[in-house]
């Protein structure tokens, strides 16, 4: 029986899989081309999956030696000749994987290796007059050590003798991984296991600046997620909305490869086949209150590096716009891990379910946490976001009195960071919310918190006068209509002196909505 698979390696014909031959048909011209890349994508980004399909559709054509570092021990990396003699069997077994003649193999695995002028020698011998192409996944896995910049320095000489007539050589070499080659030196040199001379650039000396750019986009549009989708409704007939379900699956996956196969198999093995808007999030909820690999890289990263975690709280919980430029090391170390993209000219994290995940852990690891009681925030299965709002009111203002004026100073910074404090507690387990990052100048934070099969909308602003609060209104009832909702929520945080201060909560009937309006 068909399955989604979430292994990183789907088989057509066995599992459900997207339609990557759009993807496929790029990569592919640029192998025609005799290119050199990297496929640099965050971890369970698909990178196995779309090298086993290109491996597949260059068959006709080249012959491919795809291997994997992954499972290598340090020893093989330790000296040129352990390395050598490695590289040459694994492309021998991976031709022999294929439908390569006797001959090719025979000249390839006849031979004894033992440094990187012998191995040159070898490629040229045998890449006379055949088109040979190297992928090799999982290149920065065990590549803490010189010998392998040694080999993708020879790589590179025989790819620049190529061009100039003077040498044969792999028609195209394919690296995949997460970090690019430029990030895996400056991890060497950061781990102490590369020290270079006083003359080298110590993170731009790329012996890789051969490769071409690869800006195929790996994630799964909507459409493509729809290919997936067809395929099972062509076994199960579920009546699914297949375009209505794919823009959702997106819209909390934007379409990472990991998570748009997970939510399908959350959906199609543990909550009954419930092929609706509701049933990707109740699968989105159930994803997030699991471990996995993809979770635990995430987490580990931010425990691991505080100036990403900073970043990242500055921008999910203070609602502080950062400019997004590659170059800053944190932009670049964010992207690199798939945790950010590009909203114009913005960092924005890049999809909703990271937002969630993020947004959870910081929360939980906040040390200043109002707890509220539950039980009567939730009745008969319904949370009362009314009454939630007036308690956190209650609770905010008895919470920011009792504070000294040094600690007043944290809150105003940190006040939507309390509101979120306050509403975890209540929703966990039987709902979650995630953050919209749509931010602007005026620092709005749009909250959106699914319980049960109700959504509510909630609007944290800052008070900025009358007039910004007018204009608040004019906001969010915009924002509920593109949501096709009636009734939203807006807390405004008032730091102005004692004396000027707003407390208040209304109901405020505006352009045909009701907004339930806290200042606090």
């Amino acid at each position: 029986m068909r399955r989604f698979n979430v292994t990183g390696l789907c088989i057509p014909e066995e599992d459900y899989m997207v339609d990557l031959s759009g993807k496929i048909g790029q990569i592919r011209k640029l192998v025609d081309e005799r290119r050199y890349f990297t496929i640099n994508r965050a971890r369970q980004f698909g990178k196995t999956t779309v090298l086993a399909a290109l491996r597949q559709a260059l068959l006709d054509e080249y012959f491919v030696a795809s291997i994997s570092f992954e499972g290598l021990g340090d020893e093989s990396f330790e000296q040129a000749a352990a390395f050598c003699k490695v590289f040459v069997k694994h492309v021998a077994q991976a031709l022999r994987n294929t439908s390569a003649p006797d001959e090719l193999i025979d000249d390839w695995a006849n031979c004894d290796i033992h440094d990187f002028d012998l191995l040159s020698r070898h490629i040229t011998d045998v890449c006379k007059d055949r088109k040979i192409v190297l992928m090799i996944d999982e290149v920065d896995r065990t590549s803490n050590n010189r010998v392998f910049l040694h080999f993708l320095s020879m790589l590179r000489s025989k790819f620049l003798a190529r061009k100039s007539g003077d040498d044969y050589t792999f028609q195209s070499v394919i690296l995949a991984g997460v970090y690019d080659i430029k990030n895996i030196k400056l991890k060497m040199i950061q781990e102490g296991a590369y020290v270079p001379a006083e003359s080298e650039n110590k993170i731009f000396n790329s012996p890789w600046n051969i490769a071409v750019s690869f800006n195929v986009d790996m994630a799964f549009s909507p459409d493509e997620i729809a290919t997936m989708l067809d395929a099972y409704e062509g076994d199960h007939w579920t009546g699914m909305d297949i375009t209505a379900i794919s823009e959702e699956i997106y819209n909390y996956t934007s379409g990472y490869p990991f998570l748009v196969s997970r939510i399908c198999q959350c959906i199609d093995e543990e909550i009954g086949g419930d092929w609706t808007q509701n049933g990707v999030r109740q699968a989105a909820d159930i994803i997030l209150m699991e471990k996995n690999t993809l979770f635990d890289d995430l987490i580990k990263n931010l425990l691991n590096n505080n100036e990403l975690r900073d970043f990242i709280y500055e921008i999910l919980i203070l609602g502080e716009i950062k400019s997004f430029n590659i170059h800053n090391p944190v932009v670049s170390l964010g992207s690199m891990y798939g945790y950010f993209t590009r909203s114009g000219s913005k960092v924005a994290i890049s999809n909703r379910i990271f937002e969630l995940l993020i947004s959870s852990f910081l929360v939980d690891t906040e040390k200043e946490n109002i707890v509220p009681g539950r039980s009567e925030l939730i009745q008969s299965g319904r949370l009362d976001m009314e009454l939630l709002m007036r308690r956190f009111a209650e609770h905010y203002g008895e919470f920011y009195e009792t504070k000294k004026e040094v600690d007043q100073r944290f809150i105003e910074r940190h006040g939507r960071m309390l509101f979120l404090t306050y509403l975890r507690p209540v929703i966990n387990g039987h709902g979650f919310y995630h953050i919209e990052s749509q931010l602007t100048d005026d620092k709005r934070m749009d909250i959106v918190v699914d319980f049960g099969s109700e959504q509510f909308i909630v609007e944290l602003k800052t008070w900025r006068g009358e007039s910004a609060h007018e204009d608040a209104y004019e906001q969010l009832a915009g924002y509920l209509g593109s949501k096709g909702a009636q009734r939203g929520y807006l807390l405004t945080f008032d730091f102005r002196k004692d004396g000027n201060r707003e407390r208040s909560a209304n109901w405020v009937h505006f352009n045909g909505k009701d907004i339930f309006d806290v200042v606090v």
